[in-house]
């Protein structure tokens, strides 16, 4: 099964916000 948006949040301890800027390539993520 494919990790979806909300187990990659969600291991990473991250905002969906925030995963949607990286995997769109969006700015305001700081590494």
């Amino acid at each position: 099964m494919k990790p979806t948006v909300h187990d990659i949040a969600r291991s990473a301890g991250v905002s969906l916000a925030t995963v949607d800027r990286v995997l769109n390539g969006r700015p305001g993520v700081r590494r």
